[in-house]
């Protein structure tokens, strides 16, 4: 199985586990699916240094742990409440909600950069004619890594093709004129972000 394969089967997985988390809390009798959470954290856990990934597949691993990071904090809110009873109004609230993405991120300590260190951004409407700002988040990115022990694989050509083809992407998805994207560094781990900007 290759790794964009993987990583399919990683988003459909975790995508059954939101749906059977959801049942799971509208109905008393049944079980957590500690299995299926089991199988998205063992792949998870095989992708987690990136060495074996292009900068495409590494940014597609980064989105889905992430989405798997706000989930699972979600689900044991929930969890907590349903063993103790609903005490707040909040609570019940909680217990029916969805989870949007956007709205919805948990809090990571950033461990080894001090609070006052903040995130590295750039907006991008063009990689091909924008080159000094990606060649800088391309620079921010592996000094990043560097100093978090990670890898830094990938030339400077091939992370402006990428940044090229998601520029487009979402510029076409969600009609925006311009996109932002941020190194970061959650739980340890450097982390590149990619949103529309107006």
């Amino acid at each position: 199985m290759t790794v964009d394969e993987e990583l399919t089967l990683l988003e459909s997985q975790l995508r059954r586990l939101k749906i059977e988390y959801e049942v799971f809390f509208n109905n008393p009798q049944k079980k957590p699916p500690s299995d299926l959470e089991w199988k998205v954290l063992a792949l998870l856990r095989k992708f987690s240094d990136g060495s074996r990934m292009s900068f495409g597949q590494r940014f597609r691993y980064t989105e889905l742990a992430q989405r798997y990071a706000i989930y699972s904090d979600l689900w044991r809110k929930k969890s907590r409440i349903r063993e103790e009873g609903y005490r707040r109004p909040q609570d019940a609230l909680l217990s029916v909600q969805g989870v949007r993405i956007e709205e919805h991120v948990p809090e990571h300590k950033v461990y080894g950069v001090s609070h006052a260190a903040r995130p590295f951004a750039i907006d991008c409407a063009d990689a091909n004619s924008e080159r000094e700002k990606v060649e800088k988040l391309f620079n921010a990115l592996s000094e990043a890594k560097k100093k978090a022990g990670e890898n830094v694989s990938g030339s400077l050509a091939s992370f402006s093709s990428f940044v090229q083809k998601k520029t487009e992407q979402i510029r076409k998805q969600y009609g925006c004129a311009r996109v932002e994207y941020i190194v970061d560094v959650a739980d340890g781990k450097v982390k590149l972000t990619a949103k529309a900007k107006t």
